[in-house]
């Protein structure tokens, strides 16, 4: 079975992110997967320079990140595992900065700008994603996080 990452976007390491991403590790290791987690604050990187190696035909990064930090390797992992779990919890109606970061540079480096293909990203990566955060769900819905989760999820359809 096919590795399974599981991104732990909190800085608290132990607290409910965590903890529900550990469970969720755990359980497709119950099925067989090998995972492996990542605590995202645990690593020094910074967001997309916007560089366009990733984008520039012949060039060295073509579909990949050019940028060399502790995230570069992650998004590498990711490039080939099986299935993917992010886990952030949720300040002022937005997931951390840190995921934030992982989620432009994941998703900027596949996109093409090219009529004939919309994405270097050739498979099919199954993706969950858990939010944690101190809002009962009626004032969830209220507030609109509801497609704010929707918008997420379209990035990794």
């Amino acid at each position: 079975m096919a590795l399974v990452i599981g991104i732990n976007g909190s800085p608290r390491k132990g607290w409910n992110t965590h903890t529900l991403v550990k469970n969720a590790l755990d359980g497709t290791a119950f099925q067989g997967a090998e995972t492996e987690l990542i605590n995202l604050y645990d690593l020094s990187f910074q967001g997309c320079v916007s560089c366009f190696s990733c984008k520039k035909k012949g060039a060295a990064a073509l579909g990949r990140c050019a940028l060399n930090d502790d995230l570069k390797p992650v998004l590498e992992k990711i490039g080939t595992c099986g299935a993917l779990i992010l886990g952030s919890p949720i300040y002022l109606m937005e997931v951390t900065a840190g995921l934030r970061t992982l989620i432009e540079r994941l998703t900027f480096q596949y996109i093409t700008y090219r009529n004939d293909e919309a994405t270097f990203y050739k498979g099919n990566l199954p993706t969950l994603c858990i939010y944690t955060m101190n809002v009962p769900e009626t004032l969830m819905v209220q507030s609109g996080y509801e497609d704010k989760f929707k918008s997420y999820s379209h990035l990794f359809e």
